[in-house]
């Protein structure tokens, strides 16, 4: 995960219904959906990309994902959103998903994960 990224339980009071080892668990399985979403142009997952700004869990288990894109042109732009709601929805015990694309602030390389830039040759 980015120095950057956010992973939230909504917590409108300052306490969530849900217990702390149950949003620890979907958070991790939650992540892990995410890092099967790859853009078709890069070979590395758009988690590692750091193109995941935000993860927040409400008491409901709605799921509600901050992300963005390399560039506002991405080809992918339709596509990739889908791809995540997707992967979210596919875990276990997760409510109803819904994923903002968000702009501020702009993707650059600073986002990546060592990981990501040990894939793409980007030191």
């Amino acid at each position: 995960m980015t120095e950057d990224t956010k992973t939230d339980a909504a917590l409108g009071d300052g306490a969530s219904a849900l217990p702390a080892d149950e949003i620890a668990r979907l958070t991790d399985d939650i992540v892990g959906a995410l890092k099967t979403v790859y853009d078709p142009e890069i070979p590395a997952d758009i988690y590692e990309l750091g193109l995941i700004y935000r993860i927040d869990i409400a008491d409901d288990r709605v799921v509600t994902v901050d992300m963005t894109l390399t560039t506002p042109n991405c080809p992918a732009a339709q596509d990739l959103p889908t791809m995540v709601e997707n992967a979210v929805a596919s875990v276990a015990g997760v409510g109803p998903v819904k994923v903002n694309v968000v702009w501020d602030p702009p993707w650059d390389q600073t986002r990546m994960s060592d990981e990501a830039r040990a894939t793409l040759n980007m030191w």
